[in-house]
């Protein structure tokens, strides 16, 4: 089934490449760092449906809003993810869950659960290597929105010198 979500993202972003090649590093390393944190089958989930589609609301904040600042993206988003998991039958709450925290993946305060922090900690370990966020921030970040054992360990093999 995640392969089938994987599918519609790719054809929605369409000709995107940095979408699809962004989307699909944050949902290897959320992918990788839910196994490591051994989430429950739900929250593993919950969180590899969110990786896949935590942008999702860019494309039309980009047609709508001419930009694609966070809060665009976050109204726009659930819409799109509602679109794209009910056809595939996926649960109501499963589709809520994504949604909300697609709606929210750049509203730090609102991180409810591990699905949600792990998401937000694969987000930017891919945003630190594309450059979304300076290397000056590396310390900030790391204290502020790092929190699994297990994204902490790829963080410093990745970035700490």
């Amino acid at each position: 089934m995640i392969e089938k979500v994987i599918d519609s993202m790719i054809v929605y972003f369409e000709k995107d490449r940095k979408m699809i090649n962004h989307t699909l590093k944050v949902f290897a390393f959320a992918q990788a760092i839910g196994k490591l944190e051994r989430l429950s089958g739900e929250k593993q989930l919950t969180l590899e449906l969110a990786a896949i589609l935590h942008d999702i609301g860019i494309k039309i904040s980009r047609e709508k809003y001419n930009t694609s600042e966070p809060c665009y993206q976050e109204k726009e988003g659930p819409a799109v993810v509602k679109k794209m998991l009910e056809p595939l039958g996926f649960k109501e709450n499963i589709i809520k869950r994504v949604s909300f925290i697609v709606g929210n993946h750049h509203s730090y305060e609102k991180i409810d659960d591990i699905d949600f922090q792990i998401l937000v900690e694969a987000d930017f370990l891919v945003n630190l290597d594309e450059g979304f966020v300076p290397m000056s921030d590396f310390d900030y970040a790391k204290q502020n929105y790092f929190k699994t054992e297990s994204s902490i360990k790829i963080l410093d093999s990745m970035y700490k010198e």
